[in-house]
């Protein structure tokens, strides 16, 4: 590529940003928007993000799971009436009591009931009826004959399904199904934030990357106008003209790409604190002034241990298991079921003689029955046994495995930070050190004793220490916020109250 073509190139690069530059200059102005603060982008996360709302409905679910079994112990209410007539063609007996035509009988049936079940595994079940019956036989003394009865029922299983802790088996797992559902929306919370925090430091490197290229794109220009004077002066070449032109381009071309980081960057943020605002440009934001302590590893690790949602969830889920564990120890029982019935009942020729009747207690009955179910070999009852309690040794296994990658994650976070505050000491030194090497190239420039490469070199330098800095900063910060994840501490920070 020849010098001509380049300098030509260069020289229309150069009119473009120009033109560019005046028509946004001749633009409408845009207000600025609002300065926005990490708190404000975190509770807008909490209120709008898809993620959250999503996992909301999940601890929604687990809730009306609960409501569902304890529906179970819930009494339930029968009642029936039933009408029957039946009449036959013609009488077969003299017994039927009927000459002219077949027997016939009129039947009301009504029934009234409740039942409960008891957390022993017993069904208690209470009933009355209150009967009519009619017939056209001569021989019916009571015609129509009211009856009335009340009963009591009791099922009491002696060994498959007997006692508390099997019958409440359902909803002691569905209450700890809530605390796992409520741990998650938790998780959920605290990666929501973690999130939302290095998406606003990133923002925060992208915008002030930008102000560096920009400054790098100044002190270029300004190169570039020295060595235009210089040149007519008679004191520079060319080629120090053609240099300080490439260092404009390569630095106009820093700027462009970092513009679009920047956007690439508010769309990010945006996609965790808004719903389709992509248009709605974002104020202006910045690093917090203080910085947390360094950290304490056992401090950091008993926060994680007692508070973290995954090891708590994993202990709930262990929980969960045992109860299925015993409740299959139960199922390889035979069933043993003892019932018993007593009742009362009372007939006469109105319904209020009937029901009379039955308070005076002067018919009754009484059963007492005793049964017994044995599956041969109960192989399917003890094959589900072994196989909750293996389940139960597995998610055992988890947790251990999930709080040895606790302490692996705690040990690596508190590193990561211990490392940034280092590294942002170090890398502070590192630019006042550049800034220095800069002055002096461009005072020994100024003085001819350097030339624009060498500038031009201590220029990239200078830049690279700036961003190394800034990015160490941004460093330290997510690395404590990945940290304060971990720790859970980020409810307290924030400020975040989550419903129990």
């Amino acid at each position: 590529m020849s010098r001509p073509f380049v300098r030509a190139l260069l020289l229309a690069l150069g009119f473009a940003a120009i033109a560019g530059a005046r028509a946004e200059e001749t633009a409408a102005p845009v207000p600025a928007a609002p300065p926005l603060t990490l708190e404000e982008c975190i509770a807008r996360a909490l209120q709008r993000n898809f993620t959250l709302k999503i996992q909301d409905f999940s601890t929604d679910i687990a809730r009306e799971s609960l409501n569902a079994a304890k529906a179970a112990f819930e009494p339930t209410f029968t009642a029936t009436a039933t009408r029957a007539v039946s009449q036959q063609s013609t009488s077969t007996s003299t017994l039927d009591g009927a000459p002219t035509i077949g027997p016939r009988s009129d039947t009301t049936d009504t029934r009234l009931g409740v039942s409960q079940p008891i957390t022993t595994g017993a069904t208690l079940g209470l009933s009355t009826s209150l009967d009519r019956r009619a017939t056209n036989s001569t021989f019916s003394t009571l015609n129509p004959a009211y009856n009335s009865d009340v009963a009591l029922t009791v099922s009491q299983p002696l060994l498959k399904g007997a006692g508390t802790a099997v019958n409440r088996a359902a909803i002691e797992r569905t209450q700890l199904g809530v605390s796992i559902a409520t741990l998650d929306f938790e998780s959920q919370v605290l990666q929501v934030v973690r999130d939302t925090e290095a998406a606003y430091y990133n923002l925060v490197f992208a915008r002030e990357q930008k102000l560096v290229k920009e400054h790098s794109l100044e002190l270029a220009q300004q190169l570039y106008d020295e060595n235009k004077n210089r040149k007519a002066a008679g004191v520079a070449t060319d080629l120090d003209v053609l240099s300080a032109e490439v260092g404009v381009a390569n630095a106009r071309n820093g700027v462009l790409t970092a513009e679009q980081t920047v956007r690439d960057n508010e769309d990010q943020l945006i996609a965790l604190i808004g719903q389709f605002e992509f248009d709605t440009p974002l104020g202006d934001v910045r690093l917090p002034a203080d910085v947390d302590p360094a950290p304490s590893f056992d401090l950091s690790y008993k926060l994680a241990r007692d508070n973290q949602p995954d090891f708590l969830a994993t202990r709930a889920s262990i929980q969960q298991l045992e109860i299925d564990a015993n409740t299959a120890k139960n199922s390889r029982l035979p069933s043993l079921d003892l019932g018993g019935a007593l009742g009362f009942n009372g007939t006469d020729r109105t319904y209020g003689t009937a029901m009379t009747r039955v308070k005076d207690a002067d018919g009754y009955n009484w059963e007492v029955d005793l049964s017994l179910s044995v599956p041969w070999g109960l192989h399917a009852g003890r094959a589900r046994y072994r196989s909750a309690q293996a389940s139960l040794r597995q998610q055992q296994a988890r947790l251990q495995q999930v709080e040895q990658n606790l302490l692996v994650q705690v040990r690596a976070g508190v590193r990561a930070v211990e490392t940034s505050r280092q590294s942002v000491a170090i890398f502070g030194q590192a630019t006042q050190l550049a800034e220095k090497q800069y002055e002096l190239e461009l005072a020994r420039f100024k003085a001819g004793l350097s030339t624009s490469r060498q500038v031009l070199q201590t220029q990239d330098d200078l830049e690279a220490a700036r961003l190394n800095e800034l990015q160490a900063r941004i460093d330290l910060r997510i690395a404590y916020a990945n940290l304060h994840q971990l720790e859970t501490s980020s409810l307290s920070r924030y400020h975040i109250a989550l419903a129990e």
